[in-house]
């Protein structure tokens, strides 16, 4: 089993047809994601797996009863034509120093913004964040995230999926890895196109997604 990440907090699976990767998911692990809640006005909303400890994936994609968002979509998911591995976050103890620590060591993760959603049952859920997807497009350098005051996801009756193994391809994986370093994480890399690939453990046995 492959080292997992410092600090690991989600890995993001977007998608163009939400309900149709939920079913895949569903079907190959014997797991059905649970629902996680509408990003209002951004057009998506989302459904959860813990991957164990306070990790979790996140598959999220278009959502039917929203009306189109005015601008595109979070994660690019209007452009994609199949599910896919998009990104990742950590979480480490203090965001802010951590961002100030990458920034001193070369590699700025780019601003920190404030996001929320409501769940399910109404509770409003606040983070921080910062945009990965400016500071690294690729989606092989994760974004950083905190979580604050509000519930963990994890901290919910979550369905399990234990994370077995994360990594990535990338064209030059020497450039990836002193990114990775900066930000206190680390990420196995091999040369390729660029991809992100996790393998769970599951009722039916190990299964990756790419």
């Amino acid at each position: 089993m492959n080292t997992l990440p410092a600090h690991l907090d989600h890995l993001v699976l977007a998608t163009p047809d939400l309900a149709a990767t939920v079913a895949d998911f569903t079907r190959r692990t014997g797991v059905a994601p649970a629902p996680g809640g509408a990003h209002v006005g951004l057009g998506t909303r989302n459904h959860l797996v813990s991957l164990g400890g306070t990790s979790y994936l996140e598959i999220i994609g278009p959502d039917p009863d929203q009306p189109a968002p005015t601008g595109p979509r979070a994660l690019g998911v209007d452009g994609l034509t199949a599910a896919r591995t998009l990104t990742w976050a950590i979480s480490p103890p203090d965001l802010d120093a951590a961002v100030a620590a990458a920034r001193a060591r070369g590699y700025d993760p780019g601003a920190v913004r404030a996001m929320s959603r409501r769940l399910p049952d109404g509770t409003l859920l606040e983070w921080r964040l910062t945009d990965g997807a400016t500071a690294h497009p690729s989606g092989l350098v994760p974004f950083l995230i905190d979580w604050g005051a509000s519930a963990h996801p994890t901290a919910s009756d979550l369905p399990v999926t234990p994370l077995l193994a994360l990594s990535a391809t990338a064209p030059d994986p020497d450039g990836i890895r002193p990114l990775l370093a900066a930000l206190g994480t680390a990420l196995p890399l091999t040369a390729g196109p660029v991809g992100i690939s996790f393998t769970v453990d599951t009722p039916r046995g190990p299964v990756t997604f790419g």
